[in-house]
């Protein structure tokens, strides 16, 4: 029996365990698990520097090693997310949809875990706390597989967890890391639909790509945020200032930030001010020839940059004539995540929302509040961008899925 069968067995038999748990108990294992990483700092700190080390030997950028970098603020604060989770309404249990049938069935809805949850991921030891603690929340064993860059990092956080769920006596199989940095390790972790109910990625597109195409699981992926902030006529120029700066500058490397500027050619007298104003916040501009026309400044923006995913204090910008064309590039060239409006009017508001298919659409708001704390879901998994299980944040309602019950009285069928 290989190793990564082991593994799925055991999350199996968890599964079960954990759908019946009580949220007090629950609550209980969650807490332990805060405490633990709190008091085992210097253990993960110690681990941590194995990969913060090999990092700066392989010439790692910066940015990399400093989302890598774990000290004793950054376990606190991880703790502290678990705690945020013991807060959040349990939704296991949850009935809902009920109805009485002509023949007195009574028929409901009841919220239920997945199961198996198997988590793929790059880069950021602290996924390993969120996700164990949001699946453990949710009734659902997690098959954790972080990437090689913080192998040891992962590993601790993910051995401190189970060890905790231990003296609570809940299943420690509940958070399971697989411990090897072989590659063909996630390749069989791809194929292991008898144990695996959900594959969930979370990195960048090369990731995404590879789990797309070689699992026999069903995979709730998020793919690039490639999003946009749509400036209608008759903006008010300080508001579409404000919401375009937030959306590209606050913090340009996360999904959920502007890649792409598009103006309604009415609203061009305002352009340049704002781009300006852009330029001196370190903003790199690429404009459309219309856009150039008003601010020469701007280097001239090619069909990849319409595609792309910066990540980085990068905006691509058109010019357009209607709101429709507006549309129609975000159909074209955006990646279904969040886009944005800036209007003074609240049916062209909401003609945008009904046309635009993206996950999120913010009518006079920033798309920095596509996030699930911001949106009030407290901790997420990552955003989906696809439209089955789950789409947009994914809180702990969208790790459950449900089951109908019927309550009847003898009724039979004829």
């Amino acid at each position: 029996m290989s190793l990564m069968q082991e593994i799925g067995i055991r999350a199996r038999r968890a599964s079960r365990e954990l759908a019946l748990l009580p949220t007090e108990k629950k609550n209980e294992a969650l807490s332990a698990m805060a405490s633990a990483l709190v008091d085992s700092s210097h253990r993960i700190e110690t681990e941590n520097a194995k990969d913060v080390a090999s990092a700066r030997a392989d010439d790692m950028d910066a940015a990399f090693i400093d989302r890598l970098i774990l000290n004793k603020k950054r376990i606190k604060e991880m703790a502290d997310a678990i705690l945020q989770i013991v807060s959040l309404p349990d939704p296991v249990g949850e009935i809902y949809d009920e109805t009485t049938r002509p023949n007195g069935l009574k028929v409901a809805k009841m919220r239920v875990p997945i199961g198996v949850l198997g988590i793929i991921y790059e880069s950021r030891p602290n996924v390993t706390a969120d996700a164990a603690a949001l699946c453990l929340k949710s009734g659902n064993a997690v098959i954790l597989r972080g990437g090689s860059e913080a192998f040891h990092s992962n590993a601790i956080i993910a051995n401190i967890l189970s060890e905790s769920l231990a003296k609570v006596f809940v299943t420690p199989d509940a958070v399971q890391f697989v411990k090897t940095p072989d590659r063909s390790a996630v390749m069989e972790m791809l194929k292991m639909n008898k144990y695996i109910d959900v594959i969930i990625p979370r990195g960048g597109y090369g990731l995404i790509k590879m789990v797309s195409e070689n699992s026999s699981i069903p995979v709730v992926k998020h793919d690039a945020g490639v999003c946009h902030v749509y400036i209608d006529e008759g903006a008010d120029a300080g508001k579409a200032a404000d919401i375009t700066i937030n959306s590209k500058v606050q913090r340009p490397g996360v999904c959920n930030a502007a890649e792409t500027l598009l103006v309604h050619s009415n609203w061009l007298k305002h352009l340049p001010g704002l781009l300006k104003t852009l330029w001196q916040m370190g903003v790199e501009l690429r404009g459309c020839e219309r856009t150039r026309a008003v601010y020469p400044a701007a280097k001239p923006a090619t069909e990849d940059d319409w595609y792309a995913e910066y990540m980085e204090l990068i905006l691509a910008v058109k010019v357009v004539d209607t709101m429709d064309e507006a549309v129609e590039h975000i159909e074209k060239y955006g990646s279904h995540h969040t886009e944005a409006i800036v209007t003074p009017s609240k049916e062209r508001g909401w003609e945008f929302v009904r046309k635009v298919d993206s996950s999120a659409v913010m009518v006079n708001a920033s798309t920095r509040f596509n996030d699930g704390g911001q949106l009030g879901l407290g901790a997420e998994m990552g955003i989906s961008t696809q439209k089955l299980h789950c789409r947009g944040p994914m809180g702990l309602k969208e790790l459950t899925t449900y089951k109908y019950f019927v309550i009847g009285s003898g009724q039979v069928r004829g």
